[in-house]
């Protein structure tokens, strides 16, 4: 679109929020110019002939990425909203200057070169996901969040400057007194929140919201449900495998809040039958296997509605994650062990995981299924490799699928990151706050935001996240921890507003996550699919990985010895995404449909083209 004077010229790709308000101040201010219709596209352009880029977008609420041509300066400006809900990749091919919001627009370039960067493929199999600002090519990047880069005519460009980060944030907060009172929270977190919502919920088109029955799907569908004449929309997926089952608890939710529920309880064959599409879907290797769900869920909200709100970013604000807890006390107990700690890590390490994990499961028979311990055996032995490891280490180590990654790759080298950056530099927040802190940075924007994203935009349906109204996160950050993390159960604030519309006999219960049994399926369906990909002469052919560890973890696996699930998904989920290259030229002249390999029966399984605008 072309702003009014016809200086500039704009691509974007998501949605400003509070556009309404922006024409309003634009009007009373005199600047508004004769409006052409009523979308925030239009909006955004006058505001920034008025104001300028940083200022517009520093007073814009919204989940956007934009490509802005200034017409009389020659300059191109990328940008991305704060908390990097929408993607915009860029980098030099050639003497081209290329970006756009999926690899796939850059690969059709006629030129272009896909050259895989192995230190990048080191980082997704510690993390499962690329981290941000790198690409799995070399010399493409990603915009990062809340921020803006500027490139000339030629293409030259300097480092993108930020306009909002959480560290400036989250900074200052740290040091103020802090005197409200507990229900004082609780209102303030009521009111911010609600606002988020309640601007979020306006759309010219059918809106609903996922709802799993967990603390912050239901205290965003009741905030929703609060402020709409008509009953809200909600869906919710579940399993027939009961330990992956939360669709009783969506629908508990759902009838005590009066939402107009829908549920679809998805065989194994019917979620096995979305792994042929994951790596065109995501574009890039991803491993996060509760992906499946996520992509079952967004197409079963599109059946229905155009818009959909998530709880998403409540673990990352408000202390969520088990491993926040579970991290402080393997740090406790580090500290508490002093020089004993070898003497521990060693007693430990005495008996093998198999037997621990024996051991564990004859002791908790009389328990409920869904909470008996997993792979205890597997867990004991991490916290014998973390007795020696300072605070950052345990959580670095707590995040990584292979713990040595560069190993597996052939001339591999991990380089640094954006979370080893991070880690070097020491902070006055205590240990949980610094997880959450860097959970917000890395796996927020590189593994949950991009999991919603491509799973909805692979079905054209829309999903906004209240959490990251940047109002919200800066009130989150002005708490103190003990307002978040509360006699060591996490969420305590969300819980306490929840408590207004749900009882708590709905939503108290240990978090289940949104998983799949892909341990067993990669034992039984799915095993001939995993194990062409993971074929030892053709991971030596291919050149990227050693086959030696792979096969000796696969082979373990599928012996039922040892539960190698999540680690082998990564390296699939990598083989997956090679073969799709392999099948899409990188220039795009070939747009025939192909054939997907389904791990189920080929016939059944048609391929269709995905991804964001």
């Amino acid at each position: 679109m072309g702003s009014a004077s016809g200086r500039y010229l704009i691509t974007l790709n998501g949605e400003v929020y509070n556009y309404a308000s922006l024409r309003a101040e634009l009007e009373s201010q005199g600047a508004a110019p004769a409006w052409r219709g009523h979308s925030d596209t239009e909006v955004l352009l006058a505001a920034i002939e008025a104001w300028g880029l940083r200022r517009a977008l520093e007073r814009s609420v919204g989940m956007f990425a934009l490509a802005l041509w200034d017409r009389a300066q020659r300059r191109l400006s990328l940008a991305r909203d704060r908390a990097g809900e929408k993607p915009l990749y860029y980098g030099r091919v050639g003497r081209a200057f290329l970006f756009g919001s999926e690899l796939k627009a850059l690969r059709a370039y006629p030129e272009f070169y896909a050259e895989i960067d192995r230190g990048c493929l080191a980082l997704f199999l510690r993390h499962n996901y690329v981290p941000e600002p790198l690409s799995i090519y070399r010399g493409i990047q990603r915009v990062p969040a809340g921020t803006i880069l500027e490139v000339d005519e030629s293409g030259r460009h300097g480092e993108p400057v930020t306009y909002w980060s959480l560290a400036n944030s989250a900074g200052p907060a740290a040091t103020r007194a802090f005197t409200a009172s507990e229900h004082e929270v609780v209102e303030t977190l009521e009111r911010v929140l609600g606002e988020a919502v309640g601007l979020q919920m306006v759309a010219d088109v059918p809106l609903g919201a996922f709802l799993s029955g967990g603390i912050d799907s239901s205290l965003i569908v009741a905030l929703m449900q609060q402020r709409s004449a008509r009953r809200v929309r909600t869906f919710t997926i579940g399993f027939s495998e009961p330990d992956y089952d939360e669709s009783r608890y969506a629908r508990d939710v759902a009838r005590h809040l009066g939402t107009d529920h829908t549920e679809l309880i998805v065989t194994p064959a019917e979620a096995m039958q979305v792994i042929p599409r994951l790596a065109t879907i995501y574009d890039e290797p991803f491993a996060d296997s509760s992906q499946i769900p996520t992509h079952l869920v967004a197409q079963l909200a599109r059946q229905h509605v155009t818009v959909s709100l998530s709880g998403d970013a409540g673990d990352e604000l408000f202390g969520g994650y088990n491993r926040y807890a579970w991290a402080k006390r393997v740090s406790n107990s580090v500290r508490f062990l002093g020089p004993f700690r070898g003497v521990a890590a060693r007693s430990i390490r005495r008996l093998s995981p198999e037997t621990w994990t024996r051991m564990a499961g004859l002791g908790s028979r009389l328990l409920p299924r869904r909470w008996r311990e997993t792979r205890a055996g597997d867990k004991l032995h991490r916290i014998a490799d973390l007795l020696d490891s300072s605070p950052g280490g345990i959580y670095r180590a707590l995040i990584s699928h292979w713990p040595t990654p560069a190993d597996l790759v052939i001339d591999g080298r991990e380089p640094s990151s954006q979370l080893t950056e991070m880690m070097a530099h020491s902070s006055s927040r205590r240990f949980e706050e610094d997880m959450m802190f860097w959970d917000f940075m890395t796996y927020l924007p590189g593994d949950i935001l991009v999991k919603v994203d491509r799973a909805a935009m692979a079905v054209s349906l829309e999903t906004r996240v209240p959490m990251l109204d940047h109002r919200v996160i800066e009130f989150a950050w002005s708490l103190p921890l003990s307002l978040r993390v509360h006699n060591g159960s996490g969420k305590w604030l969300l819980k306490e507003l929840l408590s207004r519309y749900v009882p708590a006999t709905l939503t108290d219960r240990p978090k289940m996550g949104f998983g799949i049994p892909i341990d067993s399926w990669l034992r039984g369906p799915l095993r001939d699919w995993a194990e062409s990909l993971l074929d030892e002469s053709r991971l030596r052919s291919e050149g990227f990985l050693h086959p030696a560890p792979i096969r000796e973890k696969w082979l373990e696996h599928v012996s039922g010895r040892r539960n190698w699930a999540y680690l082998l998904w990564d390296v699939i989920m990598f083989q997956s995404w090679l073969e799709e290259q392999a099948r899409r030229p990188a220039n795009g002249d070939d747009d025939r449909e192909s054939t997907e390999r389904s791990p189920i029966s080929r016939e059944s399984v048609s391929s269709r083209r995905y991804g964001n605008a």
